[in-house]
């Protein structure tokens, strides 16, 4: 059997010292994966981004198909395969798993999607889900994308189902850096965490800068915040989803460090990579804390806005109803004098009060008696 690598050899971006090459081992026998009968090509490689061949950390072949790969794979001994897919095909993962002896459960992860982030190991291969975030600045929207990866002793698949994360870039800091990418396909995944990992920044800045806003915009009285607040607390959600279980995930290789004979140095810098993870994961919990205190602080704000709105409505309320009582008394003090001068204003031939010599001051009388008492009695109670 071949020697097999340490587990996990990918410092973060050290200044790495050239050391001579390995001396020149006998081919290893031929996997039982690799065995012939070739298997079929997919009708399909529209989903293949890149795929390339790497020898001691330079490439040394770009095959234009997943044929190509398998066969000059075979060709080369001691190379390593990189196979990036964006979308694959079922006919694709079948040829893939097919070729590599991938784990049908894995498979069926990737050919499924919508996964949560997780590490898996299947024999000598590993599986990694993780999820991918990026901040959209005009829409002030956070995107989220799935890659899976599938590591073996020779070969390294990225299989993504979102635009987010971009691969372009750890390829190219990859080739740029030899003395990291002949460490093998653990120092490919290093390179994907850490491209991962740092990509969860700039979204972490964005929600900042999002959540100062609605602050602002809660005790302004916007009436459109609820809405924003409830909004950035599901994508609060979807982020803690991306980032909490990545926490246990490398708290998880940390703990294989005495298993699988990780090195000192690898392990500082695998410490590391979980501190940045660890505190994204407090700060994305300290944002949906900080949302849900927000909110409460906004239903109460709109809470004290209707019940000023309230008051204020009972106080005109209470104005117009003493305008209305007040209207009311003058209305009743002079409905009397219109009374009794109507009456004695119908000029019937038979009143006797006509031909009364005092008719007229009692009628007056009467009027001004009536207006007293009403206005007296109004203004006892403070209709007037």
């Amino acid at each position: 059997m071949p020697e097999r690598r340490r587990a996990a050899k990918f410092p973060r971006r050290p200044v790495w010292r050239r050391t001579p090459p390995p001396p020149p081992r006998p081919d290893p026998p031929r996997p039982a994966h690799r065995a012939a009968p070739e298997p079929p090509a997919p009708a399909e490689t529209g989903s293949v981004v890149e795929a390339a061949l790497y020898r001691d950390g330079v490439r040394i072949s770009s095959p234009a198909s997943l044929a190509d790969t398998y066969r000059e794979l075979r060709e080369q001994a001691g190379s390593l395969a990189w196979i990036g897919l964006a979308r694959p095909t079922e006919a694709e993962l079948h040829s893939l798993a097919t070729e590599f002896g991938l784990h049908p459960l894995a498979v069926e992860d990737a050919k499924e999607a919508h996964q949560r982030p997780k590490l898996e190991r299947y024999g000598d291969t590993l599986f990694v889900v993780l999820r991918a975030a990026r901040y959209l600045d005009a829409p002030e929207e956070i995107d989220f994308g799935e890659l899976h990866v599938f590591l073996g002793p020779d070969f390294v698949l990225t299989v993504r189902h979102a635009d987010a994360p971009d691969l372009s870039a750890v390829r190219r800091r990859m080739e740029e850096t030899p003395e990291l990418l002949r460490l093998g396909t653990e120092a490919v995944l290093y390179a994907i965490l850490d491209a991962v990992v740092d990509g969860y920044a700039p979204v972490v800045s964005g929600v900042q800068n999002d959540i100062d806003e609605i602050e602002t915009e809660v005790f302004r009285g916007d009436p459109e915040v609820s809405r924003r607040i409830y909004e950035l607390s599901r994508e609060m959600v979807e982020f803690q989803r991306a980032t909490r279980p990545l926490v246990g995930m490398l708290h998880g290789l940390m703990a294989g460090f005495s298993k699988y004979g990780t090195d000192d140095e690898l392990q500082r810098y695998l410490r590391d990579v979980a501190d940045h993870v660890t505190h994204t994961s407090e700060r994305v919990d300290g944002f949906r804390q900080a949302l849900t205190e927000i909110l409460t602080v906004n239903a109460t704000l709109v809470t004290q806005q209707q019940n000023a709105e309230m008051r204020a409505l009972a106080e005109a309320g209470f104005e117009q109803n003493e305008e209305v009582k007040k209207i009311s008394s003058w209305a009743a003090i002079l409905f009397a004098p219109t009374l009794v001068g109507t009456i004695y204003g119908m000029n019937f031939t038979h009143m006797p009060e006509l031909d009364w010599p005092l008719g007229y001051p009692f009628a007056l009388a009467l009027m001004g008696v009536v207006c007293v008492s009403l206005y007296v009695v109004f203004k006892r109670r403070d209709w007037l």
